[in-house]
């Protein structure tokens, strides 16, 4: 019972790691669109 109780955090915890990964990499490709929309309105 414990191993079962062990090996659900543990699968609970790599879900949570590894959403959090595709968040912050599709935030820094939300940042990063920004910054191209500011960089070609200040060479025009």
């Amino acid at each position: 019972m414990k191993r079962m109780v062990a090996l659900m955090m543990v699968s609970l915890f790599s879900i949570a790691v590894l959403s959090g990964c595709n968040t912050v990499a599709g935030a820094g490709k939300d940042v990063q669109k920004a910054g191209e929309k500011v960089e070609g309105a200040a060479k025009r």
